[in-house]
């Protein structure tokens, strides 16, 4: 009988245009990692990846596909609004549609000095795009994200429509580091 390997969806153009980051030992932490597209993809760098979400039957996905890479990722079933991150722990914090503000200061102080938070998440117009999360707690306003990376210093950023599986997607990208401390 002959099994199939488990899909795993790219990922993200922000992800692969700052993948340079990323290499042997990199300590990365994906948090709402859902089925592991980044997590993987740092793995396949050869980071050392911990990965966070509350979906038991996503992570369930993730780690068949990493298995069956031969890939190493720590996956914890947590759920983000509680779930405690260690501070300066990690040389890199991605975060991928997903958006909690209440948290940001917890998700930034996780970043080790001379480390990188990479996020990317919907904006308000993807309301009108007809898919997606519609809750404002869920969106950010245009300008918003940058704001949200306190005390880190702002490296690169964007507001754009990409698109993901063939669906346009209304984003702001960041990429953001610790300086000093």
């Amino acid at each position: 009988m002959l099994f199939s390997a488990p899909t795993v969806e790219r990922p993200s153009s922000w992800f692969t245009w700052h993948a340079a980051l990323i290499g042997p030992g990199t300590r990365v932490l994906d948090l709402a990692c859902g089925a592991g597209r980044h997590a993987i993809a740092a793995a396949e760098l050869g980071a050392r990846v911990t990965a966070v979400d509350s979906d038991a039957g996503r992570l369930r996905h993730a780690r068949r596909a990493a298995q069956h890479r031969r890939l190493s990722v720590e996956w914890i079933e947590a759920d983000l609004a509680h779930h405690p991150v260690p501070e300066r722990g990690f040389d890199l914090v991605m975060i991928f549609n997903y958006l909690d503000r209440r948290r940001m200061p917890d998700f930034t102080s996780a970043v080790a000095r001379g480390g990188y938070l990479m996020v990317e998440t919907f904006l308000e117009s993807q309301r009108q795009l007809g898919w997606g999360p519609t809750s404002g707690d869920h969106l950010l306003r245009s300008g918003e994200l940058p704001a949200l990376f306190a005390p880190l210093e702002m490296i690169a950023a964007r507001e754009a429509l990409d698109f993901f599986d063939g669906r346009p997607m209304a984003i702001a990208s960041a990429l953001a580091q610790r300086i000093g401390e």
